[in-house]
């Protein structure tokens, strides 16, 4: 057993780091007040492969209403609004597959580079329109 940990144990000592490291050295008392103070600036965020996969991006003028994306959707993330013969994307549920965005026929759906999407209020992340692509926040 000790074999066949070894080596995966070299490997994680020196592989790149793909994570977010904490933005203080040490715990602070209070996170908000470390966060705010301009002396410690914030570590900045780990840049995004080419292949990233953060949250979706929606151009409803661009939509023709297919359902496609509903139907390969293995979460359900996202419903139809016939009134309208648009989508609704629900990120809170999205498990950011990619599915939706190869079988979308005119790629009104990509995926972005924004990755903090969590929310204390979950109707936050139901998405009816993006807008036209943009350079998009972290």
């Amino acid at each position: 057993m000790i074999t066949r940990i070894v080596p995966q144990l070299w490997r994680q000592i020196f592989s790149r780091v793909v994570t977010n490291v904490f933005p203080a050295v040490h715990m602070p008392p209070s996170l908000t007040e470390a966060l705010s103070d301009p002396a410690t600036p914030p570590n900045p965020p780990v840049p995004v492969g080419g292949r990233f996969r953060g949250r979706l991006h929606y151009d409803r003028s661009k939509c023709i209403g297919c359902r496609l994306c509903i139907k390969v959707c293995p979460a359900n993330a996202t419903d139809y609004q016939a009134d309208e013969k648009k989508i609704v994307i629900h990120n809170d549920r999205c498990c950011f597959c990619a599915q939706c965005t190869e079988i979308c026929p005119v790629k009104c759906l990509t995926m972005s580079e924004t990755y903090m999407i969590s929310s204390y209020v979950r109707k936050e992340n139901i998405v009816t329109d993006s807008g036209p692509i943009a350079a998009s926040p972290r």
